[in-house]
């Protein structure tokens, strides 16, 4: 099992030079990410290592503002903000505002942090939160050595406490916390690369996950291993997460249900999610796909690559973890819960490896992007790396790299991702060539290609055509 903190230099780092920048006048940092991403881990540490005064509220989901604000209080009073919390009054009569005055009152003359977690459900409860924050910020805050740390997992929320026609515009740094990268999750379970792959793949790079997960253990046996426990965070934190984002069997959740099945194209989304009465039209399911890309941020959406603009859109569950528990591991749970590990390994074994080929394809992509952009590719102008495909999927080529997206003004080559047990043979080269060749723009030099086995003793390279294995895939995330 995995213990301990894991990964976070870079974001460490981050709070580390706000809190230098604290020192002079007060700084706020809104700090946002999908639930299970480790951010209230990473801000504790954060503040463990400090070692300055600080105060760690949460918000409470459903509480009055009365309440709220009570044990605000409470908590600062409990803190190590206050040199005499005999003087910290026990509530505060006049609400937040009040709530904030008796903050800036117990803050030090030295550097110190204050933390609100989950500050969405205490704008969600009280219509004054914002401007009160805003006003005791402009007025009392900022002019003390404080670093405010604000967090939310309601990622649109969060966004829109500092857009610019909300009160705190323009007064908070903003820190997006992802997933561990797959560099990170290898690190933290002492694996080789292609197994770190696959426990990214599995985990999403959520740190819920991974401390559950014992060191140098592969993710196929991880998975078994699982079976036996209907309530390990593998299951049990993308069921929360659809839970809490779906809490209604919706139109929207069928959408999201109907991808994660596999479906990628609009026409088979709206099949697929429709229902007796027949697919969904087109004027209803857009707005939904919109609001799953760019509002609750649990799908991606993916362009055919080339010099010319192509269709269609394809789209995927973003999160990895999220997107095997729709595919199959939701079974596997099922079948866990009704006492059948056995059964439940079965479907592991024969579908693990078929969904590992398609999934790890973003991976890669972002991989040779980061690669291309700290210039340890052949091809410095490369910006952007996607994939090609036609209207009827014949062919569709895995990887493109190009100076810009979706429509680009040059190609600087094409390639195959092949993540199988077996290497890229002269079938695999003849095939990705034929293919390559069909993409608007491509002039046929540059390959790349992505393979799990490496390549078969009867394939030669030319110069301008590189292997890209699981080694190179992890190195990229190392800088």
């Amino acid at each position: 099992m995995t213990v301990g903190f894991i990964g976070r230099r870079t974001e460490l780092a981050v709070l580390g030079k706000r809190l230098e920048y604290a020192a002079a006048a007060g700084v706020a940092v809104a700090v946002r990410g999908r639930r299970q991403v480790g951010k209230s881990r990473l801000i504790q540490e954060f503040c463990d290592r400090a070692q300055v005064p600080y105060c760690y509220f949460t918000a409470t989901k459903g509480a009055s503002p009365v309440e709220s604000v009570d044990w605000f209080v409470g908590s600062i009073r409990e803190s190590s903000l206050p040199a005499d919390r005999e003087l910290v009054p026990t509530h505060a009569a006049g609400g937040w505002p009040d709530a904030f005055r008796i903050l800036a009152a117990a803050l030090p003359d030295t550097p110190s942090i204050m933390v609100i977690d989950e500050l969405p459900w205490l704008a969600e409860q009280d219509d004054l939160f914002d401007g009160a924050l805003q006003t005791a910020w402009d007025r009392l805050l900022s002019r003390r050595p404080v670093l405010l740390l604000l967090l939310g997992s309601d990622i649109h929320m969060m966004e829109r406490l500092t857009a610019y026609d909300r009160p705190f515009f323009g007064r908070a740094d903003n820190l997006v916390l992802g997933p561990l990268n797959p560099a990170e999750v290898g690190d933290a379970l002492t694996l080789p690369p292609a197994d770190a792959i696959d426990a990214h793949l599995v985990s999403g790079g959520i740190p819920g996950i991974l401390r559950s997960w014992p060191p140098g253990m592969s993710a196929a046996d991880f998975l078994r291993q699982e079976c036996l426990d209907p309530a390990a965070p593998v299951f049990g934190i993308p069921e929360s997460t659809l839970l809490a984002e779906f809490p209604a069997p919706d139109q929207s959740r069928r959408v999201l249900e109907a991808v994660g099945s596999g479906e990628r194209t609009h026409a088979n989304i709206a099949a697929a999610a429709g229902s007796r009465a027949g697919a969904i039209p087109s004027g209803s399911l857009s707005p939904l796909l919109q609001r799953l890309v760019t509002e609750k941020r649990v799908l991606a959406v993916d362009e055919p690559l080339s010099t010319s603009p192509g269709k269609p859109a394809l789209y995927r569950v973003d999160d990895s973890n999220l997107r095997l528990y729709l595919a199959f591991l939701r079974t596997v749970h099922e079948l866990a819960r009704r006492g059948r590990p056995d059964a439940a390994m079965t479907v592991v074994d024969r579908q693990w490896h078929t969904w590992r080929g398609r999934a790890v394809e973003p991976m890669v992509r972002q991989s040779l992007e980061l690669a291309a952009l700290s210039g340890r590719l052949p091809w410095p102008d490369v910006q952007n790396v996607g994939g090609w495909w036609n209207r009827q999927f014949n062919p569709e080529v895995d990887l493109v790299g190009a100076d810009r997206a979706p429509v680009a003004s040059r190609i600087h080559f094409a390639g195959s991702v092949k993540w199988l047990g077996t290497a890229f043979d002269k079938h695999d080269l003849h095939e990705l060539r034929r293919s390559a060749a069909q993409i608007p723009g491509f002039d046929g030099n540059g390959l790349v290609i992505a393979s799990l086995s490496g390549l078969a003793e009867n394939v030669v390279l030319g110069g301008d055509e590189i292997i890209w294995g699981p080694g190179q895939v992890i190195q990229a995330w190392q800088g």
